[in-house]
């Protein structure tokens, strides 16, 4: 949001609508800083929603869980059910004002994370190297790997916060995927090990 025009200060010539115009702008301008402080504060509370919920769900889908006895299971369940709650009774939304052109990119930007995600089951390192190109388009850093271009002109047609809240979703969603393999890795150490036992005792 741009900042109002204040102009030069009123001389002692200035007529008195002239002087009031000069005051109001600068009353406008320095609320325009306290708007903008709102918003960015509105913004850092959505973030800290996704990520108290990304934090339960992860703590209640650990394979820590799976190590624990069905009581003790049931009763962290509630717990983390409780914690849901509470946080989902918060309600933060920042709007974003945005014309038809952004307003296409981010259905069309959405539309590609969506399809990977949906193949997501089908294969899990395809759908992982797809989503790290499309973070690649998404961030100034240096990739690790291969930018997705298309991704990459769809997204810089979004509006700003727009572009934000894509990258924080892929972020997520790696998150999550570098989670599930850890949980699978564990689980094959695990059933190795198991067998090894088995072997051992049989000899």
């Amino acid at each position: 949001l741009a900042s109002p025009e204040i102009g030069a200060a009123p001389t002692e010539g200035s007529s008195l609508s002239e002087q009031l115009f000069y005051y109001l702008n600068i009353l406008f301008g320095s609320t325009l800083y306290r708007v903008e402080a709102f918003r960015d504060a509105a913004s850092a509370m959505e973030q800290e929603k996704e990520i108290l919920l990304e934090m339960i769900h992860n703590i209640q889908n650990s394979q820590d869980m799976r190590h624990i006895s069905e009581g003790e299971r049931e009763e962290l369940n509630l717990t983390a059910n409780r914690l849901m709650g509470r946080t989902l009774t918060v309600e933060v939304s920042v709007e974003t004002i945005r014309n038809a052109q952004q307003q296409e990119s981010l259905l069309h930007a959405t539309k590609m994370i969506d399809e990977i995600v949906n193949k997501l089951l089908d294969d899990l390192e395809d759908a992982k190297m797809r989503l790290m190109s499309l973070y690649g388009a998404c961030t100034s850093d240096v990739p690790a790997g291969p930018i997705d271009q298309k991704f990459q002109s769809v997204v810089i047609g979004c509006a700003i916060e727009d572009q934000k809240k894509i990258k924080r979703r892929l972020e997520t969603l790696l998150r999550n995927l570098e989670n599930s393999e850890k949980s699978i890795t564990l689980l094959e150490h695990q059933k190795s090990s198991v067998r090894q036992s088995c072997n051992t005792k049989q000899d």
